[in-house]
């Protein structure tokens, strides 16, 4: 099976609920909620294809991505490959008031964290694949942190 089938099913989306307002028109903290969904699978089938399957052998690898401090660093070597429309929706994400912090990170790493999520959500719902496989590729780039 194909990478790009295991989205479709006999040519349908696998996850046929498109948002209920355009992308560029969602609030930055929905965009941020898909986003860190997307990011968590990816990171995940990341993991799994690696030959150590011990099960905390996968979440502390796991968590090596996902944290916000992590994703705050993706974030900040994404930023020279961005886009005008990518660094507004970072601007956006970043901006955006969640009423909640982080438990191991400070203010700024989360809310770059939430950036990072953000412009995720933002190329996963505008449906620009291999935009969204290419940044996503670079974040596990952790050479550069």
């Amino acid at each position: 099976m194909e990478r790009d089938d295991l989205l479709s099913i006999g040519g349908s989306n696998l996850f046929d609920f498109p948002p209920a307002r355009e992308p560029k028109l969602l609030n930055p903290l929905v965009l941020a909620y898909m986003g860190d969904a997307i990011y968590e699978v990816f990171v995940r089938q990341y993991v799994v294809s690696m030959p150590n399957h011990r099960p905390n052998h996968l979440h502390r690898q796991a968590t090596q991505y996902v944290s916000a401090k992590a994703q705050a660093r993706a974030l900040e070597r994404w930023m020279p490959e961005l886009t005008e429309e990518e660094i507004d929706i970072v601007k956006r994400g970043r901006n955006a008031k969640s009423g909640t912090t982080a438990k191991n990170a400070d203010i700024l790493e989360y809310r770059h964290s939430t950036a990072f999520e953000c412009l995720i959500g933002y190329l996963y719902y505008t449906q620009q694949w291999e935009r969204l496989k290419h940044l996503l590729m670079l974040s596990l780039d952790q050479s550069r942190s």
